[in-house]
């Protein structure tokens, strides 16, 4: 009979069990893969249409298998749901984003962002059903009230938002990575403890009947990968 579980140095672990694939389905699965998620977007135009409390349960518990430094899972993820906390959150990302567009910015940022077509309003941080505030965490405060420091935390948390991203993508809804600079204001705005720093404001729900994104090219394959062999 098969061991399922070990004690190794005093701790537990369980047996992992991968999928055994062929060459050729492998190459399928990733050409597959590649195809579907090359047609993510990020969107501007969102519907009000509700999205399921289940399907947004579901988005973060996958966001949550993503890996992280010593598994400390350095992050809480806050969504936001509530009209009257997204119009505090739009009219505080408003403003440092005006500030950003009349100053903060370099001639050569606004060049780059150009073909986005984008300013200081942000109508989706209320017209989107949910918005998705994530934070990092540099530390854990145990029950005691001590701190206990977590690892590599951008690292993880990044990561935990490329799984995030995913699985709202496969969930069939849209997203927007928002950056209001500086984002403080979100940390006042939700009462988040001193150990979370905000990371990223993610909109999430079902795009407009009829959306435009910007036409863009991504880069090749030559473009942004090295091979040694």
């Amino acid at each position: 009979m098969e061991q399922s579980e070990k004690i190794i140095g005093g701790h537990p672990f369980t047996r992992f069990k991968s999928i055994t694939q062929t060459e050729k389905k492998s190459i399928s699965k990733s050409i597959e893969f590649y195809k579907w998620l090359d047609s993510r977007r990020t969107v501007r135009d969102f519907s009000d249409r509700s999205v399921p409390r289940e399907v947004v349960e579901n988005i973060l518990k996958s966001a949550s298998t993503a890996p992280s430094g010593a598994h400390k899972q350095p992050w809480t993820f806050c969504i936001v749901s509530n009209p009257v906390i997204k119009k505090a959150i739009r009219e505080a990302a408003e403003k440092e984003e005006y500030e950003n567009y009349h100053g903060r910015m370099s001639p050569e940022w606004l060049e780059d962002l150009s073909p986005f077509q984008t300013d200081w309003s942000k109508p989706f941080l209320e017209i989107a059903p949910h918005l998705i505030v994530v934070f990092k965490k540099s530390y854990d405060i145990l029950p005691s009230g001590a701190k206990r420091n977590n690892y590599y935390v951008l690292e993880s948390v990044g990561i935990a938002c490329g799984f995030l991203l995913t699985a709202i993508h496969n969930a069939g809804l849209v997203a927007l990575t928002h950056t209001p600079s500086p984002m403080n204001f979100l940390s006042k705005i939700l009462s988040r403890p001193e150990n979370e720093r905000p990371f990223l404001l993610i909109p999430i729900g079902y795009p407009t009947e009829e959306t435009f994104v910007p036409k863009l090219k991504r880069k090749k394959l030559d473009e942004m990968a090295v091979f040694y062999d």
